[in-house]
């Protein structure tokens, strides 16, 4: 049951790690934040000079919150995990789907094929890092002669 919790632990990570990445394209690329008001406000005149700006600072310190809450999760999830290789992983798996859902939905981005591929191996190997059974005692003290 640990394990479960190590993976949920791990994928909340890579998902909060995705919400930071995507405050700091928002806080470092004024032209999302110049948009968004003018298509708000309906012209890039009066509260859109000021406003970007205001929403840049919070951008910032989303990113370092995003940050810290993802770092807890990851704490967790080494605590939790088998192996600290499960918890990797599944947080970095985690974070490329996420990234790519969030920057489709936010941004509009795109990814190539290569960058599907990419991914499929990294979840297949996933899948086999949690599948494969733990190793036997002697298996992970091989040298350990039993007396």
């Amino acid at each position: 049951m640990a394990g479960v919790w190590g993976s949920a632990y791990a994928a909340a990570a890579g998902l909060w790690g995705a919400l930071a990445a995507c405050a700091a394209k928002l806080a470092l690329g004024a032209d999302y934040l110049r948009g968004g008001c003018a298509a708000v406000v309906g012209s890039a005149a009066g509260p859109c000079d000021w406003l970007p700006i205001i929403l840049q600072a919070g951008c910032g310190g989303l990113v370092i919150a995003c940050n810290a809450i993802m770092w807890t999760f990851f704490a967790k999830a080494l605590k939790y995990s088998s192996s600290s290789a499960a918890a990797t992983v599944t947080s970095t798996a985690s974070n490329f789907i996420s990234s790519a859902f969030l920057g489709n939905l936010l941004f509009g981005e795109t990814h190539a094929l290569l960058w599907w591929i990419g991914i499929s191996v990294t979840l297949f190997g996933l899948l086999l890092l949690h599948t494969a059974p733990p190793p036997s005692e002697a298996q992970r003290h091989p040298k350990e002669k039993k007396t």
